[in-house]
């Protein structure tokens, strides 16, 4: 072997050691950005259920949608790390709900995970299933529409939870978001409603 190739050979040689010792490193850091998890907004999460849920039936259409706080992740303006989303068919004449979250924790599924079927005959009470369009204005916005108009309120109870909850009801003609400060909707004394597919503050609840 003449010494022009035994030093092109060499050379390849520390090349192929170069790369395979930067995959990696490479591979570390890509696989260290991943695995950071960040609260999302509720049309993230709508969307791929919506994509999911279009596998048990086609013609779903939303029912109930409500925000999930970790112990690890708290929400924060409009931002929960999961989200409850309640879907309904008339051809199956049935419901199931789904979770998104961005972790794997607290008895949560990363990701989009479906719960059991149940039976669903229509519209009862005062809520009524709307379908995925009506969904215009995301919770982070909707966040800050309530918060605009309970600078009051904030002020005496600024270490509050706060939660939000997305129906649509018979008294309103599109979906409405919920935004309600306190440990659960039952024992809150204070609630903004906005509408989910203008932006519109509809109402203040004490």
């Amino acid at each position: 072997m003449n010494r022009a190739l035994v030093l092109l050979f060499s050379g390849l040689l520390v090349l192929g050691s170069c790369s395979s010792s930067s995959t990696p490193k490479t591979a570390e850091k890509k696989a260290k950005k991943e695995e950071k998890a960040e609260p999302v907004a509720a049309m993230k999460a709508y969307y791929r259920i919506y994509q999911s849920a279009r596998t048990w039936a086609a013609d779903v259409e939303g029912l109930k949608m409500e925000s999930i706080t970790l112990n690890s992740m708290p929400g924060k303006e409009g931002l929960y790390p999961a989200w409850r989303l309640t879907l309904v068919s008339q051809s199956k004449r049935g419901a199931k709900s789904y979770t998104y979250s961005v972790v794997a924790a607290e008895g949560l599924y990363k990701d989009v995970f479906a719960g059991h079927d149940e039976a669903y005959a229509g519209p009862r009470g005062q809520t009524a299933p709307f379908p995925i369009q009506a969904l215009k204005i995301d919770s982070d916005a909707a966040y800050q529409t309530a918060v605009k108009k309970s600078a009051d309120y904030l002020k005496k109870n600024p270490d509050l939870p706060v939660h939000m909850v997305l129906e649509k009801t018979k008294e309103f003609g599109n979906p409405v978001w919920r935004v309600y400060w306190g440990t659960t909707i039952n024992t809150s004394n204070y609630s903004i409603l906005v509408d989910a597919s203008t932006g519109d503050y509809i109402r203040t609840m004490h």
